[in-house]
């Protein structure tokens, strides 16, 4: 999902906002938020407020409120000017946690509403991350800007190069440690967590653990992250019906949206860690709707397509982490 050539539309988007999106990326190219004679803001102002403006004219006026700047006579790209892209992130999904907790039965245009402003969230995230075409280092810093500026590929964290980075923007850094930074071979795909080489040269064990579940990392993570896309209904779109229903009602209980990109990367990664199968997942389902653990038994299929114990069932269910409880 975090690649500069497609901005995330989710389904069920404003018609009008989803073309100024297309148009937005046809023209953002050269754009970026450190760039003086192209800066980010300026086209947002240009593409995404008109549309904003004309989409949140159709709308009853309550639903205002929920969007920064909307109704004030400021536009959306004035509020980003005012506090910058990463805090207009975090400005968004709170507003839009507060609009999901009011209401109570979605409408229509409740659901037009929330994949609109998610749509939005994330293409403010992207201008936040995106790098200029071209571009020379911080002063001092005699690193290559151009390189990935993301998360971890195996976790939520930020890349240790993408996390010197950010502490070298705020000016938060001291010329010891500068020193230091320089001397040392920062990843761009990894954070200092899941580092492959410790700094003794062996291998990295927990790097070694998470690289082996990759895959099983990505499955949960686009689960987490559809069922986030809309959480009226099961929509983890796993291809089991009880897998679906474990997402939905999983989701029902925090507070995670789709633009909380580096806390849905953490959730996966925890699931995985932690051994929550797809077998555990429909146990829990199961168990929440009533059925005993030998009637769960009888339901699931063991590796060798058996039903599995009622002592196998009881086993499976203790490993479960509490926050993955249902």
């Amino acid at each position: 999902m975090k690649n500069e050539s497609s901005i995330v539309i989710w389904e069920d988007c404003a018609p009008v906002v989803i073309e100024a999106i297309q148009r937005f990326e046809e023209r953002w190219h050269p754009y970026s938020a450190s760039s003086r004679r192209y800066p980010i803001v300026r086209l947002i102002e240009e593409v995404i407020d008109p549309a904003l403006a004309t989409y949140m004219d159709t709308l009853p006026e309550s639903y205002a409120g929920y969007v920064p700047g909307a109704g004030t006579g400021l536009g959306f790209s004035a509020i980003i000017r005012m506090v910058g892209l990463k805090a207009m992130v975090r400005m968004q999904r709170q507003l839009l946690r507060q609009f999901i907790k009011t209401v109570e039965q979605k409408t229509t245009t409740d659901e037009y509403f929330i994949a609109t402003l998610e749509s939005l969230t994330g293409l403010v995230w992207d201008c936040a991350c995106k790098r200029p075409k071209r571009s020379s280092s911080t002063n001092g810093v005699n690193l290559n800007e151009q390189r990935k500026h993301d998360f971890c590929e195996l976790c939520g964290n930020q890349t240790e190069f993408a996390a010197f980075m950010t502490t070298v923007a705020g000016q938060r850094i001291n010329d010891v440690e500068l020193e230091d930074r320089k001397k040392l071979e920062l990843s761009h795909q990894y954070c200092e967590e899941h580092r492959p080489k410790l700094a003794n040269g062996e291998w990295n064990p927990t790097y070694r653990q998470a690289k082996r579940s990759l895959t099983q990392f990505n499955i949960e993570l686009t689960r987490l992250t559809h069922q986030c896309a809309n959480r009226s209904k099961p929509h983890a779109m796993s291809g089991d019906e009880l897998i679906d229903s474990y997402f939905f009602q999983l989701m029902l209980r925090l507070t995670l949206q789709s633009a909380d990109k580096a806390e849905l990367r953490n959730l996966a990664r925890r699931m995985v860690d932690s051994k929550l199968s797809d077998t555990k997942k429909k146990m829990l389902v199961l168990k929440r709707s009533g059925f005993s653990q030998t009637e769960i038994g009888k339901r699931i299929l063991n590796a060798k397509q058996q039903p599995m114990t009622r002592q196998a069932v009881s086993k499976a269910l203790a490993s479960v982490r509490k926050e993955f409880l249902l």
